[in-house]
């Protein structure tokens, strides 16, 4: 698929986990940051169209990166998926507050993920 995909994640298992889930389904533009201002920073010079990010992160909230990705002017829109490992930390009206499209809870085989970008597109 040529959809530009930027993981933003602090774990680098998840990262791993999601990057090998997704070229299997057809993605081959993946592109990765471990924290939030990492990420911020690749947004920026990759310009995706999906952005994965997780909740919660050494340097910042995942909420707060997505807040900042949707205040960037002269960028196109990405879809924004917020992801996390702790079932409790998700929260749909604080992910749409933020400017998500979507949130998911990690699994090991991706399939919300997969499930939530395919929704998307």
């Amino acid at each position: 698929m040529d959809k530009k995909i930027l993981i933003i994640d602090d774990s680098e298992q998840d990262k791993k986990i999601m990057v090998r889930y997704l070229t299997r389904a057809g993605f081959d533009k993946i592109a990765t940051a471990e924290n939030g201002n990492n990420g911020l920073q690749k947004f920026e010079a990759e310009n995706p169209d999906i952005v994965i990010l997780d909740t919660m992160m050494p340097d910042t909230v995942g909420f707060e990166v997505c807040k900042k990705i949707r205040e960037l002017k002269g960028f196109q829109r990405p879809k924004i998926v917020i992801t996390t490992g702790s079932i409790d930390a998700v929260d749909a009206l604080r992910a749409k507050e933020s400017g998500a499209d979507d949130y998911c809870v990690k699994t090991s085989d991706c399939e919300p993920l997969l499930n939530a970008i395919n929704k998307l597109f």
